[in-house]
């Protein structure tokens, strides 16, 4: 798996000061597309252990709330592959908080991914659920934004999305819920687009 860019003090993509990874590789080649300079999967550099490294040493700092995937398409089979042992180590080591982590490291880190795939397609049973792979996936998210950015339906005062269709789901809740998705909520005063 390749990556297109990390951003190290990234505050568009989720709650708070996150690290940002965007994988390389995308498929579903959106309209309007912000990033459609990583739709090739042989752009950017080799994802490799050291690349792993630096991320890890930089969800270590305390103004960092968490960890956020974007693309490309993180959901893409091959980076599905790409990700998997990554997000589960992210997962260990800053778990979600009132866990503990390995070696007593603090939790409180959230991670954060990006789809252009919806949470039906990627649920158990969903026609990009690779089985295994996805579920450790989404075993370690707390939220997704799902579905595809629809130029049609942009619109620059949603937060941490950029089309209505989108969706922030809370992850956990989701997959322990019996009345499907639910949704993550943001903050009253973000969510009413008033101050």
């Amino acid at each position: 798996m390749n990556y297109a860019e990390i951003k190290y003090c990234d505050i568009a993509n989720g709650v708070g000061v996150r690290t940002t990874l965007f994988v390389s590789g995308c498929r579903l080649h959106c309209p309007g597309c912000f990033n459609d300079v990583a739709w090739d999967f042989s752009s950017g550099k080799p994802f490799t252990r050291e690349v792993e490294d630096a991320i890890m040493d930089s969800l270590r700092a305390p103004y960092v709330a968490g960890l956020s995937v974007l693309g490309g398409e993180p959901m893409e089979p091959e980076n599905q592959q790409g990700l998997v042992g990554f997000l589960e180590r992210v997962r260990e080591a800053f778990p979600r908080d009132g866990q503990s982590g390995a070696a007593g490291t603090a939790g409180g880190k959230t991670i954060w991914m990006y789809s252009g795939h919806t949470w039906e397609q990627l649920a158990p049973g969903g026609a990009w659920n690779l089985g295994e792979v996805t579920d450790r996936i989404l075993d370690t998210l707390d939220v997704l934004v799902d579905g595809p950015f629809m130029q049609e339906r942009h619109d620059i005062t949603l937060r941490f999305r950029g089309s209505s269709n989108q969706r922030l789901i809370d992850v956990p809740a989701t997959l322990g819920s019996t009345g499907g998705i639910v949704t993550w909520q943001d903050d009253p005063v973000f969510s009413t687009h008033s101050m």
